[in-house]
């Protein structure tokens, strides 16, 4: 049986037991607070941004993420969906990228990653990146590109330049290109020039040659000599 003695004993052990324990524990200092930063404006939901000309819609972009940090004028979205129309208001091409950038002013579009964009005509181009500038409202890119025509040939190279509307466009270098049926549409090119030609240059009445008349057959005549006159001198009476 305890005395109170060994009691108090055994308490003021295991004060001293816990008072080093305490002592040997490592003393967590706070961690400073860290700044994170983020972008002044951030829409992670659908986001339309239009573009007019003269009171007249250019282009409309579509994206589902959009931001911009406070100290650039450069706005980043992901993906990038964009309807592209003409002077009237037509929606005419439609241009898709997995990113694209633009400035606070629309002077510029720059769209990168699987681009693809579907031409008035049916044609369709593919490349690494396009950029739109609206100063001479032209699309470029320095990259390899690939377009599909609405007849289906196949053009690839390196560099194209286009229209806003990707009405009219040029691949710049390195072209090559797979044509569909090619004999056959070079024959009916042919064909198409010749009768144009022939249109537009009708023969004319006086260029016609004039039928050649058959000779008039004559009853055959007996030829007879010819008499000789003869050299007489005139005699004297």
């Amino acid at each position: 049986m305890l005395t109170p003695a060994s009691r108090l004993w055994g308490v003021f052990a295991c004060a001293i037991l816990a008072a080093f324990l305490l002592g040997c524990e490592e003393i967590e200092e706070p961690k400073p607070w860290i700044r994170v930063e983020r972008p002044q404006m951030l829409f992670t939901d659908t986001t339309l941004l239009d573009s007019y000309d003269k009171g007249v819609l250019n282009w409309r972009l579509k994206t589902a993420y959009l931001e911009r940090w406070a100290d650039k004028e450069i706005v980043t979205v992901r993906p990038v969906f964009v309807d592209i129309y003409d002077s009237i208001g037509e929606r005419v091409a439609f241009l898709r990228a997995d990113s694209g950038s633009l400035d606070m002013t629309f002077t510029y579009v720059y769209a990168y990653g699987h681009v693809y964009a579907l031409t008035p005509k049916g044609a369709s181009v593919r490349a690494d990146s396009l950029l739109w500038n609206k100063k001479d409202n032209l699309v470029r890119t320095a990259s390899y590109v690939r377009v599909v025509s609405e007849d289906g040939d196949v053009l690839q190279g390196v560099g194209f330049e286009s229209d806003a509307q990707f009405d009219n466009w040029k691949i710049l270098s390195n072209v090559t290109g797979i044509f569909q049926d090619a004999a056959k549409r070079m024959k009916d090119e042919d064909k198409r020039q010749a009768e144009a030609e022939r249109l537009n240059n009708p023969p004319s009445s006086s260029s016609q040659a004039a039928p050649a008349s058959k000779p008039t057959s004559s009853p055959s005549k007996k030829l007879l000599p010819r008499a000789l006159p003869l050299n007489t001198k005139a005699g004297k009476p």
